[in-house]
């Protein structure tokens, strides 16, 4: 079952009202998946040998919670605690969680394995990305429109037990589906730096 949680509602900033955050710590079957042979070895060829999962989310866009995510980037990574450091910031929370804006090289090194667990194609919000975007660091949000106004996004279907993998730094939406169903999701951060300073990653699995 997919809990409902605090502010994630329909028509509110946040995503959505099924989604669940911070599974690594809390969902035994997560975490399995996060270190299986199924996404592990590929992290570890991408990334290099110290990559590591440091965080996972589960996504349900359905016809009880069908949002629209507008063009963007992932640019903010989820802590421990707070402890301010010159170039990480600004600060903010998510249910309940300690969220900042690291360096720009941090991000660089990060991917996100997208574990499908249902058919999803441009029906039902299958994702939209800007290719190369991600080559250009974090943009401001007039950088972004002026990606988006300049070049062609494209589609990415994935069927059920299908697996996308991106960058967070890559421009990417996802519209209501047009025949909503349940598009679940299982989104995986995988990363390689240690964070400075004391920080720590919330969920980083060895």
């Amino acid at each position: 079952m997919i809990a409902q949680h605090g502010k994630d509602q329909a028509g509110s900033s946040d995503d959505s009202l099924f989604t669940e955050r911070y599974l690594l710590s809390t969902r035994p079957v997560i975490r399995a998946l996060a270190v299986s042979t199924l996404c592990m070895p590929l992290a570890k060829k991408l990334l290099g040998s110290k990559a590591r999962a440091v965080k996972a989310t589960l996504f349900n866009k359905n016809a009880k919670s069908n949002w629209i995510v507008p063009p963007h980037q992932d640019v903010t990574i989820a802590v421990e605690k707070r402890i301010d450091i010159k170039g990480f910031g600004p600060w903010t929370e998510k249910c309940g969680v300690v969220n900042v804006q690291p360096p720009v090289s941090i991000l660089q090194q990060m991917l996100a394995f997208r574990v499908h667990l249902d058919d999803c194609d441009a029906e039902n919000g299958a994702l939209k990305v800007w290719p190369g975007s991600h080559g250009y660091g974090r943009l401001r949000d007039d950088g972004i429109a002026n990606w988006i106004q300049n070049h062609d996004p494209e589609i990415f279907p994935v069927p059920r037990g299908g697996c996308m993998i991106m960058r967070p730094l890559l421009i990417h939406a996802s519209s209501k589906a047009i025949n909503p169903s349940n598009r679940r999701v299982v989104h995986i951060e995988y990363a390689v730096t240690n964070l400075p300073g004391g920080l720590r990653w919330l969920d980083e699995l060895a």
